[in-house]
């Protein structure tokens, strides 16, 4: 498989998302004006599973993975700007790796994408219909930017080789609107999933985009954009420290081994760079949710929900110990002796035997 057969498969992806989003939402606008049947279904629940379990597993995979692949490009570009300024050709090399690794999961972002969408207007139609009513601009919006950022990650990718040299400035000028773009991608729907948690006013004399921009400009939409920026950059930090992992346990050669260790080593750091900020941008989020609705956030960590915040707890400990240890790990190994003083001052003692036979390190 060739790096531009990997570009090219996600484009197909774009274009499909383009014309079911199109039909979607002209059919869902002459829903709009069509006034409620008495008697009309509200929601469905398939009798497999609960209508409410399904869509918020499809929502979580759906938010994974274009979570990925948000996050990936900010610190891809980063790397490519690095790699120009300091002439050193493995920042460039790790940039455009970084970048087959987001256009293998925007296929998948968009199939998951079109399933949402359908999943969504046919268990919740009532809920459908208002949306519509309320964010229909901001849809058709969101799908200009989405086929905008489907053409700028195909001109980024698949172009890499051929921008390199005198279109090298370019080609980074062309992954700095991607990443403006994608900006744009997460900030839309954050609006559609914020509204419904801390919805406002909306007067009826107002007009359609003054409507939906009333709605999107909610107590708790720029919480949730800050705090999925920064979440996203952690995300796809640790993904590809893990990718980077496993290309390392595969590779045949010493030169692969020394590119993926280091891939790794750079990918657990973002993602411990990224984790350090992310619980204040998640207490400025809940501290909007109490200022909104007080028995909202006393319900989140204080109530029925609370057992999740436990759990969150738990998971974000395990991956500051984890992303630390490795951190660690690699310091002690890459260091030249660091090893022997490792195992020194583990021991504080002084007997040969626990050196190989080696002289005292102190």
């Amino acid at each position: 498989m060739t790096f531009k057969s990997v570009i090219r498969k996600p484009i197909f992806g774009v274009w499909l998302l383009f014309v079911v989003l199109f039909l979607v939402l002209e059919a869902s606008f002459l829903f709009a004006q069509t006034p409620a049947a008495p008697g009309a279904v509200e929601y469905r629940d398939p009798s497999w599973i609960s209508s409410r379990n399904f869509i918020w597993i499809l929502s979580q995979v759906h938010l994974l993975f274009g979570g990925f692949v948000l996050g990936v490009p900010i610190f891809a570009w980063l790397c490519e700007v690095i790699g120009m300024v300091s002439k050193d050709r493995r920042y460039d090399h790790l940039a455009k790796e970084f970048t087959v690794l987001i256009t293998a999961c925007f296929e998948m972002t968009a199939t998951l994408g079109i399933i949402f969408l359908f999943a969504l207007r046919v268990l919740y139609p009532k809920l459908w219909t208002f949306l519509t009513s309320v964010f229909l601009p901001s849809f058709y919006f969101y799908l200009f930017l989405f086929v905008l950022e489907g053409a700028a990650l195909y001109i980024y990718a698949a172009k890499w080789d051929a921008m390199q040299g005198k279109y090298k400035t370019l080609h980074m000028i062309v992954g700095l609107i991607l990443n403006i773009v994608g900006f744009f991608v997460m900030i839309v729907p954050s609006a559609w999933a914020s509204f419904q948690a801390s919805p406002v006013v909306l007067n009826e004399g107002m007009g359609w985009i003054e409507r939906a921009w009333a709605a999107a400009n909610n107590p708790t939409w720029w919480p949730v954009n800050i705090h999925r920026i920064v979440a996203n950059v952690v995300l796809g930090g640790f993904v590809c420290g893990a990718y980077a992992g496993v290309r390392y346990l595969g590779a045949k050669t010493k030169e692969e081994r020394e590119h993926y260790d280091w891939m790794g080593y750079v990918g657990n750091f973002i993602g411990i760079f990224g984790l350090l900020p992310l619980p204040f941008a998640g207490y400025w989020l809940m501290r909007e949710v109490y200022e909104y609705n007080q028995q909202m956030g006393i319900t989140l960590m204080g109530g029925i929900l609370s057992w999740l915040f436990i759990l969150q707890a738990l998971l974000i400990g395990v991956l500051f110990l984890g992303a630390n240890y490795y951190l660690w790990q690699g310091l002690v190994t890459r260091i030249e002796g660091g090893e022997i003083q490792a195992v020194y001052r583990h021991h504080a003692g002084h007997d040969p035997r626990l050196y190989g036979g080696l002289d005292d390190p102190a």
